[in-house]
């Protein structure tokens, strides 16, 4: 059991009733309490939600259908995004209660202060090195529109300006990151065919693919609704047209590729997880063609060469610069 589901199980009598779990784990906390519906941005954990709790759960950047009386949400890495979720939650709860339960090393104590556009924010426990806070919604927010949030940034790229759009909570929100700036570098000599970005964030580099590959076939590919939903919008401010879905990991890509780009993430949430990258490595192979190409971008200190040349073929590196590296490997 998640340590922020069992700071909630402390106090049952609290969470009775029609009940939204914003950001639940996925763990047994529906099963514990019967009458809780959830709400879920990661599509992994919406999977095994699905799974155990069959129609309890619901996939999106903002929940949909009935109302809730009293909502929980657990804290998200990411301030603005806490703000947007907030914001929602208390838009349905006028005169309700919200809760906030998160880690002390994601900061709750800091991100409990946005608590007070509602009300009077209480911290009601502190264990499992977690924190629960409450407010009595007083001050009902209007419904926020997530596209008026969106960030946006130009790329000048050598094929000409690229509109990004980015959404709260997603990867390197409002700005290019290090290594992706890299990678958009060597976009070149990419074999023809059906290409991939895999954990596509804000759509950076499916949008560059698309533009550099008109007549390629792409598709993007994100753990996060956030994300999938910036790609979305990057496209179409860029007037491209691309193949954009939620799913949990390399088992949820196309099969027969020409090629997988990625800038692979190795972070949930405050926590260090590499799981997803080198689940990309293993499994890269079943979903190329013949001669299929893997061409990612990564921390130079993190050693998955090895475990490339394993599983996919000869492994090279194609440029490094500013602690990151480029690795290419075709498939054998």
């Amino acid at each position: 059991m998640d340590p922020r589901s069992e700071v909630l199980l402390r106090q049952p009598e609290l969470f009775t009733g029609n009940l939204l779990l914003a950001g639940l784990p996925a763990d047994d906390l529906l099963g514990r309490l019967p009458e809780a519906h959830g709400w879920s941005w990661h599509a992994g954990e919406q999977a095994q939600l699905d799974a155990r709790f069959a129609g309890r759960s619901q996939f999106g950047t903002q929940p949909e259908g009935q109302a809730f009386a009293t909502a929980v949400l657990f804290l998200p890495k990411s301030r603005e995004l806490t703000d947007y979720l907030l914001q929602v939650l208390a838009a349905g709860l006028p005169g309700g209660q919200l809760y906030l339960v998160g880690e002390k090393r994601a900061g709750i104590e800091r991100a409990s202060k946005q608590l007070a556009a509602f009300g009077k924010p209480r911290k009601l426990d502190s264990a499992r090195h977690c924190q629960l806070w409450q407010v009595t919604v007083e001050q009902t927010p209007d419904l926020p529109d997530l596209h008026s949030l969106a960030q946006s940034f130009e790329l000048q790229l050598d094929d000409g300006p690229l509109q990004v759009i980015s959404l709260p909570g997603v990867f390197s929100h409002g700005r290019l990151d290090h290594g992706t700036a890299l990678l958009l570098k060597h976009l070149d000599g990419l074999p023809a065919g059906h290409l991939l970005d895999f954990g596509c964030g804000a759509g950076v580099l499916g949008a560059a693919l698309k533009r550099r590959y008109p007549h390629s076939q792409v598709s993007m590919l994100d753990v996060d609704a956030f994300a999938v939903a910036s790609s979305r919008l990057t496209l179409a401010a860029n007037g491209l047209h691309a193949d954009v879905s939620a799913g949990d990991g390399i088992h949820a890509a196309p099969h027969e590729l020409a090629a997988i780009l990625s800038n692979p993430p190795f972070h949930q949430g405050v926590h260090t997880n590499y799981a997803a990258s080198e689940l990309l490595l293993r499994e890269a192979a079943a979903h190329l063609q013949s001669k299929g190409q893997l061409r990612l971008v990564a921390n130079s200190f993190l050693q998955y060469k090895p475990l490339i040349e394993q599983h996919l073929g000869v492994c090279q590196t194609l440029a490094e610069a500013g602690g990151f590296r480029i690795y290419q490997a075709s498939k054998r």
